[in-house]
Formats: C-alpha cells, structure tokens, sequence
C-alpha cells in the first residue's frame, strides 16, 4: 500500500506520480466512454420515436446515479478497498454500457443509467480521493489542474469519436465498454500504491457537505452552470441572432477556456494559503460576465471574448474547490467530503437545467443571463459571508 512520507498534517510531502497516473488515466478513460455515450443514447432514442421529455427524463438520472453513489462509496471503499470498488465499478459500467444495446424496451434503460453513472461517479470519487492523497499541498492545484485539463480532452474526444463511428450497431457500444474496461489497467499495475480507507467516517454523510462549504458549494454552482448553461447556451445563442454554427462555435471557445485555464488557475493556487478568495474572485466574475451576456449579445467577438474567460473561471471553481478540499481534510474524512463534493455536483446538475430553462421561459431570452448570475450571485455572497464573519472556517 501507498506510505508515502507525511506531513504533521497527513499530507504527502512529494507527489507521488504512480498513483497520479493512475488515477488520471482510469478517469480520462471513463471520460471519453461518456463523451461517447452521452450523443449516442440520445440519438438512438430519437431514432425510435422515443419523445424529447422521456429522453430528457432518462439522461436525468445521470444525476440521480450520481447522488446514489455518492452517499455509499466511501462505505464501499472502507468495506472493500479502493482499488477493489474503482475495478468492480469499472466492470458493471463496461456491462451496463452494452446492456444499452440490448435493452429493447425503454424502461430497462433506467436502471442502466443508474448501473452506468452510479459506477463512473464511483471512479470519479475515488479516483479524485486517490489524486488528492498523492499530492501535496504546494501542488495540489497544479496536479488537479493536470487532471481537469487532461479529463477535458479526453470527455472532448468522446463526441469526436461518435462523429466517426456513428450509432449504427454494436460496434460503438463495443468500443465504448473497452475504453472503460481499458481504465481497470492503471488501476491494477498501481494496486499497491493506493491511499487506504481503514476507518469509517466520524461524521454522518450530510455533515461533510457542511464541513467545507466554500468548496461544496463551489462545485454545485458548477453544477448547475456547466450542465444547465451548457445544455440550454446554444438555443440561447440562437434566440439572440446567431445562426447555429456561431451558436456551436461560441460554445466550443467556453469550452476552450475550460481547458486553457486549468493548470494556469491550478497553479496560482498552490501559491495562495488560503483558496476561498480565489474561488470568490472566479464567482464574482462569473457573475458579472453572466450580467453582461445580453448587452452585449450583438458583438460576436466581445461576446466570444467574454465566454472565453468565463468558461475558464466556471470550470476553475471545480478545480481550486477540489484543491480547497484536499487542504482542508486528509484521510477517511477527505474520501467522505470527496464523496459529499460530488453530490454537491449532482444536486446543480439536476436543478441547474431546469432553473435555466424555465428563467428562459419567464424572460425570453434574457432569462438565461439572469439565471446563470443568480447561481454565482448566491456563491458571491455565501463566500463573503464565510470570509468576513467566519475566520478560517470551511
């Protein structure tokens, strides 16, 4: 098992590169299997005549797999061992991936979503447990940073891949459980260096999303703008006059700013003791872009200018939260608030879309705008709260 030498803290001294590796790669695998499926069942759907909502219902349980695993993985890990639950949760996502082929009916492809994305949530856990724990905290951000940047490309290269092998078939279904199949490698040649889990949590799952909530709560506004904003931007965009090439064009510079800023963001972290000011700065950006979205709407170039930046302090949050929390916690403690930090995620991944949608509804198309600033608006003035009135506390 990993023993690493500690700090007085717990944390590492060195970053451990074997356990990093690891756990990027097994992550980054997963990542592109779900940039794959994400078009691809949505297709398939719609393909059988299956109407938009009941698509839109059943991609939603993403969400509810994600809380569902989130609540018992640390249990799993405490039970069975890291490396046991990441393998095991490797094998059922591969399984349940296929069964989508299969599965005629569209009821069984309920509890597949659950199956497939309660399984990969439990890799993401355990897998950003497992990099937290091999860095120290100088470089955590840089190292997370790492992880966010090198998980982008490869949840960028899953659509990529969709454009070649189509929906035709078992062969995408194929290739996509391989991919994930492909992700138990790393974890198995790194078995012996996995961080260990040989005590149940002190505290009850709900107290750790209140233990550390500048970074809980930075992470559900991520949530909520990634998958909310990112699902409903380009019919935004094109209510504002763009056609739907400058639409996907606009979302492509978010997302390109997504992947530049990570390391960069991950970086000016390590040099900061403190991280909350850093993720309260990315949200009061994020407020301000999102307040200045409709003024600026006619200027395609300001507009992609202003997105650029944005998508880069949207995803940041994640990032430096994630870093936040590993300098805050360490152990069975740090796996639990990792699992609480997920399921944070989740909960503005399911309200996030609706809130959005419904804003747009309500003040067409404007609604967008005012409901991405409500989110950062919310995080703006819980952070300053905590800063002013709460000391060093979450």
């Amino acid at each position: 098992m990993l023993e690493p030498t500690n700090d007085k803290a717990g944390h590492v001294e060195e970053i451990h590169w074997p356990s990093l590796v690891a756990a990027i790669a097994s992550v980054s695998a997963v990542g592109i299997a779900i940039g794959l499926g994400l078009p691809l069942l949505s297709i398939i759907l719609e393909k059988r005549g299956i109407p938009s909502t009941l698509i839109g219902l059943n991609t939603a349980m993403m969400g509810i797999a994600a809380m569902l695993a989130a609540v018992i993985t640390t249990k799993l890990a405490h039970r069975f061992g890291v490396v046991q639950t990441m393998i095991w949760a490797v094998i059922l996502s591969a399984l349940s991936s296929l069964g989508f082929y299969y599965a005629e009916n569209l009821l069984l492809w309920f509890p597949l979503r659950i199956i497939f994305h309660g399984s990969t949530t439990t890799l993401f856990i355990l897998s950003e447990f497992w990099i937290n724990a091999a860095s120290p905290p100088s470089k955590r951000g840089f190292v997370l940073g790492l992880y966010s940047t090198v998980f982008s490309l490869g949840f960028a290269a899953g659509p990529l891949l969709f454009s070649l092998v189509g929906s035709e078939g078992l062969m995408p279904f194929v290739i996509g459980a391989c991919i994930i199949l492909a992700a138990a490698i790393p974890i198995f040649i790194a078995r012996n260096e996995s961080p260990l889990v040989d005590e149940k949590p002190e505290l009850h799952f709900v107290r750790y999303i209140f233990l550390v909530p500048t970074a809980t709560a930075a992470v559900f506004v991520f949530g909520a703008v990634t998958v909310g904003g990112g699902s409903l931007f380009t019919s935004y965009a094109t209510r504002l006059g763009f056609n739907e090439s400058q639409a996907a064009l606009l979302l492509t510079v978010m997302g390109v700013g997504n992947f530049v800023f990570q390391i960069p963001l991950g970086l000016l972290a390590d040099r900061m003791r403190d991280k909350r000011p850093l993720l309260s700065i990315m949200a009061i950006i994020g407020f301000v872009g999102a307040l200045l979205l409709p003024s600026l709407s006619s200027n395609w170039i300001i507009l992609a200018t202003i997105l650029l930046f944005w998508g880069g302090c949207v995803s940041g949050m994640y990032t430096v939260g994630l870093s936040h929390l590993g300098t805050r916690l360490t152990g069975v403690d740090l796996v639990a608030a990792n699992a609480a930090f997920v399921f944070c995620y989740a909960i503005g991944m399911v309200l996030g879309p609706p809130t959005i949608g419904t804003a747009m509804d309500l003040a067409n198309p404007s609604g967008f705008a005012w409901a991405v600033a409500f989110f950062f608006g919310l995080y703006v003035l819980l952070s300053g709260i905590r800063l002013l009135f709460m000391g060093n506390r979450g």
